[in-house]
């Protein structure tokens, strides 16, 4: 079973709900560095022993909030990719999915872009390991498409995998730091014309 679906079946202790909840709605209003595990235990109507009775600490806290946003993603992804035939429009399901998301759910963006890449700690959460493991069903998809002959032989997965993660995080990042609007369908449209032309064989 992967980690996506032990999430999504895990009944979580009240308590450690609440403050997963507080912690993304305080995000919603400031940065990381700015909220104190005090506000937290306010916010969730918690003691503030109780955060690290299921959280190592405050930054645990954030990647285990961002692993649940994430493995919630992954699996809404996955349903829609699931639907569509061809490596090709996999990969347009994939790049719609991305900008969406990054678009309407900006704390989800904000922890994965910004808050936690910095941390050495984080590339051994399970968020992180969440990450990877939909970052390889990317790749997966992309080596399908290659033996398909629908994409180029001659350029590596891993390297279109990257060009691919790039030109979304590009397009959104603008967004997300300066909180404005991100026009989803006009980006997507401009990867794939990009990206797809790139790739096919």
């Amino acid at each position: 079973m992967d980690n996506t679906k032990k999430n999504k079946s895990k009944a979580y202790p009240p308590g450690r709900v609440k403050i997963v909840q507080a912690l993304r709605k305080l995000l919603e209003e400031k940065d990381f560095n700015a909220i104190t595990t005090s506000e937290i235990a306010k916010c969730a109507r918690v003691t503030e022993g109780l955060i690290y009775k299921y959280f190592k600490s405050k930054r645990g806290l954030l990647y285990e909030t961002l692993a649940e946003c994430f493995a919630k993603f992954i699996n809404d992804t996955n349903q829609k990719i699931d639907k569509v035939n061809g490596t090709i429009e996999k990969v347009r399901k994939i790049i719609y999915c991305y900008l969406n998301i990054y678009n309407t759910d900006r704390v989800m963006a904000r922890m994965l872009l910004l808050e936690v890449r910095n941390s050495k700690d984080f590339y051994e959460s399970n968020a992180y390991k969440m990450v990877q493991m939909h970052s390889r069903s990317v790749l997966n998809i992309i080596e399908q498409g290659i033996i398909n002959d629908e994409f180029k032989k001659n350029i590596k997965p891993a390297v279109m995998r990257s060009n691919l993660f790039g030109a979304i995080e590009h397009a959104c990042l603008p967004g997300i730091l300066f909180e404005r609007d991100i026009p989803v369908d006009e980006k997507a449209r401009d990867i794939c014309e990009i990206f797809l032309n790139g790739i096919k064989e």
